[in-house]
């Protein structure tokens, strides 16, 4: 124990400010995607700050940083759209799934060669009908002319 005891303040750090970060990126609070920009910029603003303060995990903390700053344009979309997967790991699983029912449905091991012709319009289908189901009168109401 006596030979870590140094490292734990570092790591103590570092923990507090990723965890920090992810309670903010979670957003329980339903906050705008402008407040949660700002809270999200006043921590990486502190980390980076006192980022001597990580010890040997300082370089940890910058490549945080930086991949954080490359990914920021596109890091709030989540909060402005309802329904938009917050991470991959959730787009992931809804493309996940729809390969799993089409699997299932064709009896074929790897996906229908058919997706990459009709693909777009089966998932777009595939996940509106994940969201509420279609009666055959829904699809008889549309007006054609205002899909042009």
């Amino acid at each position: 124990m006596a030979e870590t005891a140094a490292l734990w303040p570092a790591i103590r750090t570092t923990y507090r400010w990723v965890d920090r970060a992810v309670h903010i990126l979670e957003n329980e609070a339903d906050e705008s995607s402008a407040q949660v920009r700002r809270r999200l910029q006043g921590l990486l603003g502190a980390m980076h700050r006192w980022r001597t303060q990580a010890g040997d995990l300082a370089p940890g903390v910058q490549h945080f940083l930086k991949v954080t700053r490359s990914y920021w344009a596109g890091l709030f979309h989540c909060y402005e759209i309802d329904g938009l997967p917050r991470t991959n790991n959730d787009l992931e699983h809804v493309f996940g799934t729809h390969r799993y029912h089409e699997r299932r449905t064709t009896g074929r091991k790897t996906g229908s060669p058919t997706l990459v012709i009709r693909g777009p319009v089966r998932i777009v289908a595939a996940l509106a009908t994940q969201v509420r189901t279609f009666s055959a009168a829904d699809l008889a109401d549309v007006d054609v002319e205002e899909w042009i």
